[in-house]
This record gives structure tokens, C-alpha cells and sequence, in this order.
């Protein structure tokens, strides 16, 4: 997993998505995307099913770092799985699921509030 360093707050915003992945800053992405407070890693999940605590675990390292995650669930809505949603609860970071569109949208608003906000992104 290749971690990208954010050094500005320009490239912690998502710039553009879709075509099968994200821009972040001047830079494209291929593929779904982990977004932290200390840079972003591309996501080896292609769908809900690939949801997992140990696919999340740079925002458990991160977790002093964030009050909410959101995640984008690609095209269309699903519920999060249980366990993460648990996992997530006890270190106190909530979670909200809306397709990738809204995600990415809701993520850069949140952003730039200053609020202590974090994505995982399923490219669409």
C-alpha cells in the first residue's frame, strides 16, 4: 500500500472522481481510495462485501485524529458492516455511508469546516 503525504490542505480535498478513481490536489488516482488526516493510500476495495477492520486500519492508527468516517459505497447505497461500524464506535469515530458521489462532496464541506474527517472511497 503506497502512502501519499497530504503537506497542504489543497491536497487533502478531493479535486474530481470518477472514471474508475480520484483527484487529489494536481495528482489522479486509480482505483478506490483511504483518505486520513496524514496523507491517503489507494483502498484495495471494490465493494461493500471487501469492508473490513483491517482494510481500515490506517484510520485506527489515525484515530486521535478523527471524529467521523465517511464512506462511499460506489454507485449505490449499503449499510456498512456491523463489525467495523463496532469497532469504529469503541475508539469513538462515527460513521456515514452514502454513495461515492455524495461522499467525496460531504468529505471536502466537512474539510473544509475544520472538522476531524476522514473518507474511504470506492471508485465509481
Amino acid at each position: 500500500m503506497e502512502f501519499t503525504e497530504i503537506k497542504s490542505s489543497e491536497e487533502a480535498f478531493i479535486a474530481g472522481y470518477g472514471d474508475g478513481g480520484f483527484r487529489m490536489g494536481e495528482q489522479r488516482f486509480k482505483g478506490s481510495m483511504l483518505i486520513t488526516p496524514s496523507g491517503f493510500y489507494p483502498w484495495d476495495v471494490v465493494d461493500v462485501a471487501d469492508i473490513t477492520i483491517d482494510s481500515l486500519k490506517p484510520v485506527f492508527e489515525n484515530q486521535a485524529d478523527i471524529e467521523l468516517l465517511i464512506i462511499g459505497m460506489g454507485q449505490g447505497m449499503a449499510f456498512a458492516p456491523k463489525d467495523v461500524k463496532q469497532a469504529l464506535g469503541k475508539v469513538n469515530i462515527a460513521v456515514e455511508v452514502m454513495d461515492t458521489g455524495a461522499a467525496a462532496r460531504t468529505y471536502n464541506v466537512l474539510l473544509q469546516e475544520g472538522r476531524m474527517v476522514t473518507a474511504a472511497l470506492i471508485a465509481i
